[in-house]
């Protein structure tokens, strides 16, 4: 990868070697917090939502919004990324994002991570507000187990994975408004 050559008139970038290439058995392990997130979230819905006719219906809304919330960071974020169709993605959504949209010009990664992610981070927030209010108004072991492993999950170990693992080697981590958020705004501090 060394003699990259423009994409969609996109320099070329010597900088951006992927330190890791991921099999699918990596991407499908990598992906497991968020997959598991989501089906805590459904299941949560489902279980508090129990006596609701709405209950399977926000449980397989919840689980639709992963989904479709993947896809949109696939098709709006990504194609910014430096590791945009390269097996260097730890989620593989760099290689799905080939072949939804050509790529885009890196240097707008920050400005399309910030603008996008807003859409997906009520998944971690909708299944423990529903999970709370159910338990409120007729406590049971197990949503409150549900929702324990939820927040664990979604709170814990999704953030830890992704800046201890996704987020270490990318090459963008400095301008990342997730990872490198600090490092940006010190950066501009000691330059002014």
């Amino acid at each position: 990868m060394t003699n990259q050559t423009a994409v969609n008139n996109i320099p070329a970038s010597d900088d951006c070697q992927p330190p890791n290439q991921y099999s699918n058995a990596q991407t499908l392990l990598n992906n497991i917090p968020y997959i598991a997130m989501t089906m805590l979230g459904s299941a949560i819905l489902a279980l508090g939502l129990a006596d609701s006719v709405w209950a399977w219906i926000a449980s397989i809304g919840f689980l639709l919004y992963g989904a479709v919330g993947a896809l949109w960071i696939m098709v709006f974020v990504c194609p910014y990324c430096r590791y945009w169709n390269t097996r260097a993605c730890p989620c593989g959504y760099g290689i799905i994002a080939a072949r939804l949209r050509n790529r885009q010009a890196y240097d707008r990664f920050a400005e399309k991570f910030r603008k996008h992610i807003p859409v997906i981070v009520p998944l971690w927030f909708i299944p423990l507000l529903a999970g709370i209010y159910s338990l409120i108004r007729a406590f049971s072991w197990p949503l409150l187990v549900l929702l324990v492993l939820f927040a664990i999950d979604a709170f814990v170990i999704l953030p830890m994975l992704s800046k201890k693992h996704g987020c270490a080697d990318c090459p963008q981590k400095d301008t990342c408004p997730w990872m490198g958020g600090r490092n940006v705004k010190s950066a501009a501090a000691s330059q002014a």
